[in-house]
């Protein structure tokens, strides 16, 4: 059954151009979601696309502390009529452009008509203007994330190899099939150790969901394996210096798995 409040990227009116939008997101917190998004925006930068990141996780926002921005004006500015959306979009490190939440709105931790709408309308506006839109959401499976999600044409769930992740990455995967029908479902898996670890987390989900995800279509619900990002004390040193990734450390390991990933995005 489709969530009552859905409306699939392919809902959306047709433009001559619009941007593709990238839903980056997880079953838990603390996987290194927001970071990779930031970091994939640059390297898409870098490889000739207009992108925007709108920090989708509207109630703990966290995306100008990754990025070192202290915004003027937020998204619960523009909401509430304060600000046009225009003056809320500003240049971030990396060459991209960012759409930044207020942090702490506790009016945003459920979905409501309003914020349904808004959000919707933002999407509709900003599409025709960039070649890609990363919404970075909230992780969990709250109707405020669910609802982001829904107007991606893809999504790319970050996962790692701790089975709190595994547990959660399985649970949202379930959510996203059996509410929007997701027939593919891209992985990043964060802070991999060893070699291969990647492949084998995604073989180990693909086992888990083939054996106990049902989708009513009937289609196969397959998990295309993006990028495995290799745990590296360059991201802990660019995390506490608020700097992209990208930038201080471009020849680091992640850096490259990051580059990786985006080509693989990348038309």
């Amino acid at each position: 059954m489709t969530h009552p409040d859905a409306t699939p990227a392919a809902d959306l009116p047709p433009e001559t151009h619009r941007a593709r939008v990238l839903a980056v997101t997880s079953g838990k917190g603390g996987v290194g979601k927001t970071f990779l998004s930031a970091n994939l925006a640059a390297a898409l930068t870098r490889r000739g696309e207009r992108v925007l990141v709108l920090d989708a996780d509207l109630g703990l926002a966290n995306l100008d502390v990754v990025l070192n921005l202290v915004p003027k004006i937020t998204l619960h500015d523009v909401f509430t009529g304060k600000a046009a959306l225009e003056d809320a979009i500003v240049p971030a490190p990396g060459g991209f452009s960012v759409l930044l939440a207020g942090s702490g709105m506790v009016e945003y931790s459920r979905l409501t008509p309003s914020v349904r709408d808004q959000l919707l309308d933002v999407i509709k506006t900003l599409a025709p203007r960039f070649d890609r839109i990363l919404l970075d959401t909230g992780a969990g499976i709250s109707d405020v994330v669910l609802f982001a999600v829904s107007l991606a044409d893809e999504v790319a769930l970050v996962v790692t190899s701790e089975p709190t992740s595994l547990t959660d990455a399985y649970a949202t995967i379930k959510v996203l099939v059996s509410q929007q029908q997701r027939s593919v479902i891209r992985l990043i898996v964060n802070q991999v150790s060893q070699l291969g670890e990647g492949r084998s987390v995604r073989a180990q989900l693909q086992r888990v969901v083939d054996r106990f995800v049902k989708p009513e279509s009937g289609h196969a619900v397959t998990l295309d394996l993006l990028g495995a990002v290799p745990t590296d004390a360059t991201v802990r040193e660019a995390v506490q210096k608020r700097q992209l990734l990208l930038e201080v450390y471009p020849g680091s390991r992640a850096a490259l798995a990051v580059n990786e990933v985006a080509g693989r995005l990348a038309p």
